[in-house]
């Protein structure tokens, strides 16, 4: 495995490996060594090369303090590497042992509630703490130290999804960290005043000393500004905690390739820091556990909502975890894939830039929290279809990896995403309204069904690849963007943004302008001149989203909101819509096109949706928020208009596809996401690389079938 220096981080950037990592995630220490040699050669027979180890087993590596022991993990390093399995290490920071956490209670985590974490499970440590930082640093160096020449230890992964079981700690650590980090930031406590609104309600500071941290709701809201810069510190310590053991990893072997396998993306931001450090992103992939917690469409367009979001943040990634079967823990438990089902998945993943990847996990726990998250191999020791199936991906990888290397995915549809300051702002304030990812997720899944590429993509990547972007209702607009986005559209392009858009600044103050202000509204050629609330299909007035999870007392036996009679309908092109969440009045410039209005109640008449031509493109403005009926009118109206055409005509129901690309070659993924078979009309022309077989006309996809077509 040859590791090249990472390109910056886009969306369109490749992995710099040159080869495909292909395995699980593996555990010797939770059976009797007599199962290890039996275990590779299954894992060498099936097509693996690589497994992950190691990232629970701090208290094995360092079973007391400044004693290391690396003999069970040594034997079955060499064991996997004579048969031909390399092992990528991970820092086991994850869980700090219990001599760590007795000796030295200040690592714990602390909640919202002033109640310290307890051992006993994982992620209790606080990564704000000094303390544990030492302790990782020291740990990392004996692991590095000791592994440094050992050829069969290709990578590192640092630590483990974190930030995914929790991510605040409000800690005597945590709050001496933030202090020191809004020194940093600000200077002068007149500076963070004036940030954070301290003329409101008597908020002000006389010096950074007597900062606290923003517990939530004690009793009462709390600044925006307040709680955007707690969540942008904890970004910065997580970065600064994996940093640590970047550098001491680099410096030991530079030929390492170093990576983290995130979860919910929970305070990251994979753009800054935290990405930048490392040679890639590797992001953990449960369809079923996704789905069943958001609801966002069915497992497969969950799947590929989440991959098209992930790969905004880094480009093409690595899966450390994919879904292999049923996946469970004591509170839940998920579907489990049918036969079939788990290559399908896989195979999605990889359409969608997945450069690596590795089933969770080789055998299931016999003891602890996920004793039925199932693997490849069952309990009994005996593989079985998902062992089959793991066996028929590798022979799929190794049919494609050659072509499929050094591609990026097709994007048509570019929605803009990946920044860490607009998806806190929104949380800061939501105003009842839809965040930007809920309200873009209505456009990707539309374009999803219709078989468009669509993916997200920040404003500073190269958009020339791109035949239309949406703005996501960002409130804070970098006005740097506008120039972007005014060169995307004078080159062909159409942009399409969203109400609200560059409506706050950097600290969360609304702006002192006619919004959109600035650039943007010379853009777009409207002002907004009002703005109000439009209650959405099934919600209930004041507390329509969320309010119960703010601390609101919401009255179990409140009559239904005279709001919910309140509808709000838009007019486009001789039809009728019904509008949700907001509405916005506009004041357009002579030079503005109005393509849809509001058709009734006061706002009747006014312009909702409008059309200014720049250069070769223009610029939509959309003066409300998304439903399924307007994202399939931005089709008809906007996006065809663009070029835009889905990547297969006539697409039957349950059908995904996907393209990979690179400058010579186009790869097409058409992927059966149901237990039927599925007819599809006409295919594009090309070979099957899966099969061997040319495609064409009146094509059969058997259930849950998978074609990787080369076009040409």
């Amino acid at each position: 495995m040859k590791r090249s220096k990472p390109a910056p981080l886009s969306v369109w950037r490749t992995l710099n490996l040159d080869d495909f990592m292909l395995g699980v995630p593996h555990y010797p220490e939770h059976v009797d060594e007599s199962y290890w040699q039996r275990d590779a050669e299954r894992m060498k027979a099936i097509g693996f090369n690589t497994v992950r180890m190691g990232e629970f087993a701090w208290h094995i590596w360092e079973p007391y303090e400044g004693k290391f022991d690396f003999d069970l993990f040594d034997r079955a390093i060499d064991l996997l590497g004579k048969a031909g399995i390399n092992t990528i290490l991970c820092t086991p920071t994850a869980t700090p042992p219990r001599w760590l956490t007795q000796n030295y209670p200040e690592v714990l985590r602390v909640d919202r509630n002033g109640r310290r974490a307890s051992h006993g499970s994982r992620q209790h440590g606080d990564t704000t703490s000094p303390v544990l930082r030492q302790h990782s640093r020291r740990i990392t160096t004996a692991m590095a130290e000791h592994y440094r020449d050992n050829p069969y230890v290709i990578g590192w992964q640092t630590d483990n999804e974190l930030n995914t079981t929790v991510s605040e700690s409000f800690s005597d650590s945590a709050a001496l960290a933030f202090r020191n980090f809004l020194r940093h930031k600000y200077e002068t406590i007149d500076a963070l005043n004036f940030a954070w609104g301290g003329h409101f309600w008597a908020t002000a500071y006389d010096n950074f000393d007597q900062v606290v941290l923003p517990f939530p709701m004690a009793p009462s809201y709390l600044s925006p500004g307040h709680v955007q810069d707690y969540h942008r510190f904890l970004a910065a310590a997580t970065a600064a905690f994996q940093r640590d053991q970047v550098d001491i990893l680099r410096a030991t072997n530079a030929d390492w390739f170093i990576f983290h396998n995130l979860g919910n993306l929970t305070d990251i931001d994979f753009r800054g820091q935290f990405g930048q450090d490392l040679d890639f992103i590797g992001f953990d992939i449960y369809p079923m556990l996704y789905d069943e917690f958001r609801r966002t469409g069915g497992h497969a367009a969950t799947q590929a909502l989440q991959l098209d979001v992930c790969r905004s943040y880094s480009g093409n990634f690595i899966v450390p975890e994919q879904a292999s079967g049923l996946g469970s823990q004591p509170s839940f438990t998920t579907m489990a894939p049918e036969p079939g089902e788990m290559r399908r998945m896989a195979l999605s993943s990889v359409a969608r830039g997945a450069d690596g990847l590795m089933f969770f996990r080789w055998r299931p726990a016999h003891f602890g929290a996920e004793i039925y998250w199932m693997g490849i191999i069952d309990h009994d020791d005996v593989p079985r279809r998902r062992y089959e199936e793991a066996r028929h991906f590798a022979s799929d990888i190794r049919k494609i990896k050659d072509r499929l290397l050094g591609t990026s995915v097709r994007i048509d549809v570019g929605i803009a995403g990946a920044d860490f300051d607009n998806q806190e702002a929104h949380k800061t304030y939501p105003i009842g309204l839809p965040s930007p990812l809920e309200d873009a997720t209505l456009l990707h899944r539309h374009c999803y069904k219709r078989g468009i590429s669509c993916g997200f993509i920040h404003p500073e990547d190269d958009l020339t690849h791109l035949k239309v972007l949406y703005v996501p209702h960002w409130v804070m607009w970098n006005q740097k963007w506008t120039q972007k986005l005014e060169a995307f559209a004078s080159n062909g392009g159409a942009v399409i943004v969203g109400a609200m858009t560059g409506t706050r600044d950097v600290n969360n103050h609304i702006i002192r302008e006619q919004a959109p202000g600035g650039a943007l509204a010379k853009l777009t050629g409207i002002r907004v001149e009002e703005f109000g609330r439009i209650t959405a299909t099934g919600g209930e007035g004041l507390f329509q989203r969320s309010a119960p999870e703010a601390g609101l007392y919401v009255p179990p036996d409140l009559p239904p909101s005279s709001s919910a009679d309140r509808k709000y309908t838009l007019e486009i092109g001789g039809r009728l819509i019904e509008a949700e969440h907001l509405y916005e009045l506009v004041e357009t410039g002579d030079d503005v096109e109005v393509i849809g209005t509001w058709a009734n109640r006061f706002t009747k008449g006014r312009a909702a949706i409008t059309s200014r031509k720049v250069g070769k493109g223009r610029v939509v403005y959309v003066a409300t928020y998304l439903t399924e009926a307007l994202a399939a009118i931005l089709e008809e109206v906007v996006l065809a208009d663009a070029g835009v055409a889905p990547l297969v005509a006539d697409l039957p129901a349950g059908i995904e596809v996907a393209m990979r690309q690179a400058e010579d070659r186009k790869l097409l993924f058409v992927l059966n996401t149901l237990e039927t078979e599925q007819k599809i009309g006409s295919l594009p022309h090309g070979k099957d690389l899966l099969s061997g077989k040319r495609t064409g006309a009146d094509e059969a996809l058997e259930p849950y079938g998978c074609r990787v077509i080369e076009l040409g």
